[in-house]
């Protein structure tokens, strides 16, 4: 397995492949990888002929009082997991590397951008647009792989390779938990242990929303009542939102219907967790 550090010694690698007639995979990450992440990479080695991923923690993503600086990063860890999984390069840049001292040019997207967590982060996807398109422009991958867990972030990447034509499959891969229910996520790391048992009311409001949709609640503020109630409960949890949407259009909806998008965003203590289900 190779590590590439600059943008010069992928393309040049990728190069070599596509010559081969070898198809390649990428699993964009900010690495401190998990389980989720390795089903992910389970998927891409399954998919292609080769398999890059990216470990880089995109500054344009992240909000001046957001957790850029204290984001979790171990690459000795993240390699061996790779290299076991598989994957054939590592594509682990500086900031430098990606953003010149004159960088202005942005991919932003309208509407979908706009709620659940573009709402509260308002720059945080067209960070999220722009690090994803200059990494395909990089890779020029055959197939991209993203975690159902950023549902919003699933969807506007699904849209931007739509709208910008890009020739490239994207793939969504399903939800990865702890045994007790909580969504795999790096930022799991900042709990205390206090903490990490309140943030289980997350999963808890998720599956008490499936219960009623499996049941035959169709109502859509019914169910995000009763979610809503159910994380209240918890002292230490404090609510970004709760928000029930059209899975493509990420739109507020009243009736829950295919495909249907119910997401959360919750503050337990100072570390925001998110997590979802899709009808």
């Amino acid at each position: 397995m190779q590590i590439a550090y600059t943008i010069k010694e992928v393309r040049e690698q990728v190069k070599a492949w596509k010559k081969e007639g070898l198809t390649v995979g990428l699993v964009p990450t900010m690495g401190y990888l998990h389980e989720g992440h390795a089903s992910l990479i389970k998927k891409a080695v399954e998919d292609n002929d080769r398999v890059v991923t990216s470990i880089f923690v995109n500054p344009t993503q992240f909000a001046p009082t957001e957790d850029l600086e204290s984001y979790p990063r171990d690459l000795e860890k993240d390699s061996r997991l790779c290299e076991s999984l598989g994957v054939n390069l590592i594509f682990h840049p500086e900031p430098e590397e990606m953003y010149a001292p004159d960088f202005c040019t942005w991919v932003d997207m309208d509407v979908l951008s706009k709620t659940l967590c573009g709402k509260s982060r308002p720059i945080h996807f067209r960070g999220v647009c722009t690090v994803v398109s200059k990494l395909f422009n990089i890779v020029t991958p055959d197939r991209a792989y993203f975690g159902q867990k950023d549902a919003q972030q699933l969807a506007i990447i699904r849209r931007m390779v739509r709208d910008l034509n890009m020739d490239i499959e994207i793939i969504g891969c399903p939800i990865v938990r702890e045994e007790d229910g909580l969504a795999k996520s790096s930022r799991n790391t900042y709990l205390n242990e206090e903490e990490r048992k309140a943030a289980l009311v997350l999963s808890q409001s998720i599956f008490l929303g499936q219960k009623m949709v499996r049941e035959g609640e169709t109502d859509a503020a019914k169910i995000k009542a009763a979610m809503t109630e159910k994380i209240q409960s918890e002292p230490l949890a404090r609510i970004d939102y709760v928000e029930i949407v059209d899975g493509l259009s990420m739109q507020p909806v009243d009736t829950v219907k295919s495909p249907t998008l119910a997401a959360i965003a919750v503050y337990i203590g100072k570390t925001r967790l998110i997590d979802n289900f899709i009808v």
